[in-house]
């Protein structure tokens, strides 16, 4: 069987590292014992741009956070994305598009409606991390 690899959002992630016993995380946890995470350069750089954010600091330690990038950093399969697909109504979204695309996920993992209201992307489903635990459970 294919192994399992996922594009997972950066709100998805945050919450995630913010909750560890919720949706989430049990979604990144799944991943990283017995599937992959994809990153792009970008994706990567929306992730550590946004985990360093100021209304973070009283839920996550600095420690934490170096952590979990490193992890990803290291776990993370890596694809290059051209910042050409222009698809979503939120533009910034659309790399997360281009890298599933690219690199043939199984799945995008989001709780941004503007990707989940797509639903899939050629042929790619794009769920929420409750639709992800269904599917892989």
């Amino acid at each position: 069987m294919k192994v399992k690899s996922a594009v997972i959002d950066t709100n998805v992630l945050i919450s995630a590292a913010l909750s560890p016993n919720g949706t989430p995380a049990k979604v990144v946890k799944y991943f990283v014992a017995n599937g992959r995470i994809i990153f792009s350069n970008e994706t990567y750089e929306e992730f550590n741009t946004r985990i360093w954010r100021p209304k973070f600091d009283p839920y996550i330690s600095r420690e934490k956070r170096k952590s979990l990038l490193l992890d990803f950093s290291n776990i993370a399969d890596w694809f290059e994305i051209s910042g050409e697909l222009k698809v979503c109504r939120d533009p910034d979204d659309d790399k997360f598009l281009e890298l599933a695309i690219r690199a043939n996920a199984w799945v995008l993992v989001s709780g941004d409606r503007d990707l989940t209201d797509l639903g899939e992307i050629e042929g790619i489903s794009i769920v929420t991390p409750a639709e992800c635990l269904d599917l892989i459970v």
